[in-house]
This record gives C-alpha cells, sequence and structure tokens, in this order.
C-alpha cells in the first residue's frame, strides 16, 4: 500500500528475516518506493526499529496470551504480531484499538485470513491487560538482560563479563535508543557558517558537538540525500568515532595515505579534509560496486587527491611496500559497536563470528608492510569484543617490535592514551569503537 507506515514496517522486517538485508537501506529505499510522506516515513522508521531492537521482550509479552509458543507462529503472522505489540506497549500516540485493528487487517490483506483470528485475539489480550504485564523473570541475571532488552544470552552474558551488570545494563539501553545522526563539515567545499546557514534552510535543525569541532548533529529536513547542502558535498555522514579515528591517524597536507578496507569511504574523505586535498588517497576494496560508490562520494565532496583500487587487503602489492605514511586499516568486524544503528547485528550467528580476528590479523599483517619507516598504521574496528581489537593488535605488536604504540589524546577529559581507546555507546555517545595507533621505526 502506498503512503502507509505500517506495510512499509512489515515489508522492512520481512526483508530483514528473508534476506538478511540490512535495516537503515531496506528502510530508506522501501519509504522511497511506497511514496510516503515525512510523517508516515518517521511512523515506518519507529516501528521498524522497535520491532527489531525489543523481539524478544515483544514474544515475552505475546506468549503471555498466545495458546501456542510464539516461536512456533509462521514469521509473517509473528511479524504482524510484533509491530501491533510494539504499537499497543511501546507507543503512545497511537489508540490500541488502530493497532488491533490494521493488524488484523494486514493479516487479511495478506491471504493470511485463518489467522485474522489469533491476531485480534492476541492483541486484544494484550491491550486489555499492558498495565498489568507479568515481571521479566531473574532481575538480576544475564537471562533478564537479555529478555529486558531483546539481545542473545551469550552477548549479554559477554557484555556483564566485560563491564558489570550495570554497565552491561547501560549499553544494551543504549542500543535501543535512537543514535543521533551525526554530520562533519566539509571545508573543501563551504564555510561552517555556510554549513548551518544551508542547513536551517533545509529546514534541519543542527546541534553543534558538544567535544567535537567540525561535528554536530542534525534532525528534520527530510531525506537527508535530497537536501541540497547534501548534493553540493557540504557535509559527510560520519559517526565521532570513526571522526577520532583519524584525528588519531594525523594525516597532514602532502601525506600519502593507504585506506586498506575503505568501503564506505567516510575515514578516506576525512583524511582528504585534513589534508587540505593535498597529497594522495588510495582507498581499496574488495567490491567493484563500493568503489564506485566510494568515488561517488568524493566527487560530491570536491576531493581531488583520492582514487580507489581494487584490493584485498590481505593479499600483497609488492609496489605498495613502504610506500604510505599513513595506513589505515578499519577491518571487517562483529559490528557489535553500531547495534543502536543496525539493530539487527545482534542476531548475527556468533559462530560465524569466531574465525574474524584471523581475517583481521591477516589483514594487519600485509598492511603493516606498506608503512614506511617513521609512518603511522592505525588499526580500527566498529566492535567492542577483546579478541577483535585488544586481542589482535597486542599480538601484532609482540611479532613486530619495528612498531611501538604511539600515544595520543583525543579529548582532555580522557587523557592520554598508550596508543589504544575503545569508545562506548554508554559512556561516549559515540558508536562502539576500537582504535590502535602505531608508529613504524
Amino acid at each position: 500500500m502506498a503512503g502507509n507506515g505500517r506495510e512499509t514496517a512489515l515489508e522492512v522486517l520481512t526483508a530483514c528475516r528473508k534476506l538478511e538485508a540490512w535495516s537503515d537501506g531496506t528502510l530508506k529505499a522501501a519509504c522511497r518506493r511506497g511514496g510516503l510522506d515525512r510523517r508516515e516515513s518517521a511512523f515506518a522508521a519507529r516501528l521498524t526499529y522497535g520491532v527489531l531492537q525489543n523481539a524478544a521482550l515483544l514474544d515475552f509479552y505475546l506468549g503471555q496470551y498466545c495458546a501456542q509458543p510464539v516461536e512456533k507462529l509462521e514469521p509473517f503472522v509473528r511479524d504482524v504480531l510484533r509491530l501491533g505489540a510494539c504499537q499497543i506497549l511501546l507507543m503512545d500516540r497511537v489508540p490500541d484499538s488502530a493497532a488491533v485493528s490494521q493488524a488484523v487487517e494486514m493479516v487479511k490483506n495478506h491471504r493470511r485470513q485463518r489467522a485474522a483470528g489469533l491476531v485480534n485475539a492476541v492483541l486484544r489480550k494484550l491491550s486489555t491487560n499492558k498495565e498489568r504485564l507479568p515481571a521479566i523473570p531473574a532481575e538480576n541475571s544475564a537471562e533478564y538482560l537479555s529478555l529486558r532488552y531483546s539481545h542473545p544470552r551469550w552477548l549479554a552474558g559477554r557484555l556483564v563479563e566485560l563491564l558489570g551488570r550495570e554497565e552491561a545494563e547501560a549499553f544494551l539501553a543504549a542500543d535501543n535508543e535512537a543514535a543521533p545522526l551525526v554530520i562533519q563539515h566539509n571545508p573543501l567545499r563551504c564555510t561552517a557558517e555556510e554549513l548551518v546557514q544551508a542547513l536551517e534552510d533545509a529546514g534541519a535543525a543542527f546541534t553543534p558537538h558538544p567535544w567535537l569541532k567540525g561535528c554536530g548533529t542534525i534532525s528534520g529536513g527530510g531525506d537527508l540525500e535530497q537536501m541540497p547542502a547534501f548534493q553540493e558535498g557540504y557535509f559527510r555522514v560520519q559517526d565521532a568515532a570513526a571522526r577520532l579515528s583519524v584525528l588519531a591517524a594525523g594525516p597532514k597536507a602532502g601525506d600519502k595515505v593507504l585506506d586498506v578496507c575503505a568501503a564506505p569511504g567516510g575515514k578516506s574523505f576525512a583524511a582528504a579534509a585534513d589534508m587540505e586535498n593535498r597529497g594522495e588517497i588510495i582507498a581499496c576494496d574488495i567490491h567493484p560496486h563500493k568503489l564506485e560508490l566510494i568515488e561517488k562520494g568524493a566527487q560530491r565532496l570536491g576531493i581531488g587527491c583520492m582514487s580507489t583500487q581494487l584490493a584485498d587487503g590481505r593479499e600483497n602489492r609488492p609496489e605498495w611496500n613502504g610506500a604510505f605514511d599513513v595506513v589505515l586499516c578499519d577491518v571487517p568486524c562483529s559490528g557489535l559497536g553500531v547495534i543502536r544503528k543496525k539493530p539487527e547485528i545482534r542476531y548475527k550467528d556468533p559462530e560465524a563470528l569466531r574465525g574474524l580476528p584471523s581475517v583481521q590479523r591477516a589483514i594487519l599483517e600485509n598492511s603493516c608492510r606498506y608503512v614506511r619507516p617513521g609512518g603511522t598504521l592505525l588499526y580500527s574496528t566498529c566492535t567492542i569484543l577483546p579478541e577483535e581489537n585488544e586481542g589482535v593488535t597486542e599480538a601484532f605488536l609482540a611479532a613486530h617490535p619495528e612498531f611501538i604504540p604511539e600515544p595520543f589524546t583525543l579529548h582532555p577529559g580522557w587523557g592520554a592514551s598508550e596508543g589504544k581507546l575503545t569508545l562506548w555507546p554508554q559512556r561516549h555517545d559515540t558508536d562502539g569503537f576500537y582504535l590502535c595507533k602505531m608508529r613504524k621505526l
């Protein structure tokens, strides 16, 4: 249905479930395809993320009023029930009667008439009892955190091990909050004042970042990519954590920089701005279509010092050995630091993550050859798991005495690092992120 936020949310949930699609890109495309206005697009987003962020909790409450286990229901019907429960339990402005009736219509419209009675009965009971819902069991355990914040048990338990129960809960709660839309000013296209004016002209509210110069958050203004300020390259979308990694690496005008795993290009773009568009940046990826996106981004931002190369970070390019002042290794990782942006990441199979450190080590081992003596090697991930972070860099440094950690200071309140830093959503209001700066002797 064109213009229907509920149908769009259902479409996105189906794509995430069947195709393992990313929710953010799928939602954006579905809203455009469905012709949703700003209000319905926002409604579709709240529903989509509300379900993805709270699926286990919603299933727990639905299960109190469903005759059969929720996990045994047809996935489509379960998605519809979750959407209805999300409106009833988590959204104040939707009348319960509308949430119930629209859910019933959805199953009918999708030729699931036989499920209409079940959907109607379960959601009505949920609505009737929403002020006296059963307590989540085992309040002081990882099981409680897993259910309350809809994260897998293994992840909740691991966070308790790393952070303690109280801060683990703060991390999980942050994962279920809306991430701010963070942008970085592009000095190659405009002044900071011109950026603010252009955003205001587009109806967007801009708030300067509390501690990162040239950075801010925006809200309102509609489709970001349709804003003149975006199309004219006045800014790029990039979280403060990723921006900090480039600041730590410290590329200067005239440097030669290699971005080993560059897609979607944000760190290369940040480096180009820091280098005043003077020097050389080579941005690499193993997917041609991602290189095309990087090239389009560079053109939009007015970057002329950058080129792309199809390259696998694990395979050596002899002509690059010892040729670069700065080598950026933002390696493939579990992505557990960006769950608040991509809530479906929490549902990754932990077994599939176990092989990541070997890939990360291989990329780092190869990429270190490209650093000239005196040059910088910057390793980073958007995860918070030590085996992908300190476990990789400490083993690397032990095996490579020609590299040493190089301290840096990114925020006065954090003090000087010893060459590495982990950023946390609940502490720094950034993505979960790790970076390690190393100098080649």
